[in-house]
């Protein structure tokens, strides 16, 4: 089979983890240990391995590992399709991140032609009740997992947006700086509702061509208010109201995710807690399905707490779509039992905390 998945990896000094060298096969890795004791700082070390600011969005200065304050590291060797690479992304003190591939500094975007990484964190359990922001960024990640020139899009819409929003605020009528603007704005923006339509088109045929434990969801892509054809036009036509707001009120950046439990016909929002996490995890494994299919190997998950708000039946039936689809999944749990329906198919790795520093043990077996 075809692999896309971590042979190796080293942290150096990255958040609660002072130094650790871990040697990988492509099997599921099982990671157990009490909270706090640094499962997830894993997990969010190898999300940093894709384009953005990993699972928890965090600032490159909130990575160090305290109290030494020296900077971070993390050095991993990937096998993507039928190439090794060697990544190394650090920062120092005060410092943005950097990013060496196969030792050459790279722009972000170029992680996500080499690898797919897709992550489910609880963080994201309240995604169906809470606003659209979050909503966006989850179908964003998806999109990008499609679409690596996907980022680029929404930066800069999202920085012609800044300059737009400041002149509104300051109550400038130049109309050649908003036409400049305003037309940077429509051609990202036009980028970016495609790329969207396509992830959720990728989704759903996904969903419709598998037999899973899991429910299927129907998406839908809505704004409050429709986002014409001519943006640049209906831009430059709406400055009067976007004045009064101080800030752009239509765009891409306005739009919201919806999803409906397909069975039941009920909105995500109105399903039980139990529902919703079931389908997010539907969403991550169609997410999945269809990008082995697109890239040609399935995807990096990482699966922060996923068994602990499953029964013994949906786990089992959780990991054997994990094994059947081939991915090198991480996923972490309060104890070694969340994982016995995983058997020899998986790799053990405990986690322990001494004073503020994690510990990482590698098991055979449970």
């Amino acid at each position: 089979m075809t692999r896309l998945a971590l042979t190796q990896l080293t942290l150096l000094h990255f958040r609660s983890h002072k130094r650790v060298v871990m040697d990988i096969d492509p099997r599921p890795m099982a990671i157990f240990g009490p909270n706090g004791a640094g499962k997830t700082n894993l997990l969010e070390a190898i999300s940093l391995l894709s384009p953005g600011r990993g699972l928890r969005r965090a600032a490159a200065d909130d990575l160090i590992r305290r109290p030494e304050v020296l900077g971070w590291k993390i050095a991993a060797q990937l096998q993507s399709l039928h190439q090794t690479h060697e990544i190394e992304t650090w920062a120092e003190a005060g410092s943005p991140r950097r990013l060496r591939i196969d030792g050459k500094a790279a722009p972000q975007v170029s992680l996500g032609r080499i690898a797919r990484i897709l992550w489910l964190v609880p963080a994201m359990d309240r995604l169906w009740i809470e606003g659209a922001d979050g909503r966006r960024r989850f179908l964003d990640r998806m999109t990008l997992s499609f679409e690596p020139s996907h980022a680029d899009a929404v930066l800069t819409y999202e920085k012609a947006m800044r300059e737009r929003n400041r002149l509104l605020k300051d109550m400038v009528r130049d109309t050649h700086w908003y036409g400049v603007l305003e037309t940077q704005m429509a051609v990202a923006g036009a980028q970016i509702a495609a790329n969207r339509l396509r992830a959720i088109a990728e989704l759903t045929a996904a969903q419709d061509a598998a037999q899973t434990a899991f429910p299927t969801a129907a998406l839908e892509l809505t704004s409050p208010d429709p986002i014409p054809d001519d943006l640049a036009g209906a831009l430059a036509a709406n400055r009067g109201r976007d004045m009064a707001a101080g800030r752009t009120l239509i765009g891409p950046h306005r739009a919201d995710l919806d999803a409906v439990f397909t069975d039941k016909g009920v909105l995500a929002r109105d399903c039980s807690t139990g529902e919703q996490k079931a389908l997010l995890i539907s969403l991550i494994l169609a997410n999945a399905r269809a990008l082995a299919r697109d890239f040609g190997a399935p995807p990096i998950l990482l699966l922060d707490e996923v068994a602990a708000h499953l029964d013994a039946a949906r786990r089992a039936a959780l990991y054997e779509e994990i094994c059947a689809l081939g991915a090198q999944a991480f996923m972490t749990g309060t104890g070694p039992e969340l994982f016995t329906e995983l058997g020899d198919r998986a790799q053990y790795i405990e986690v322990t905390d001494s004073d503020g520093t994690s510990t990482v043990t590698t098991k055979d077996s449970l």
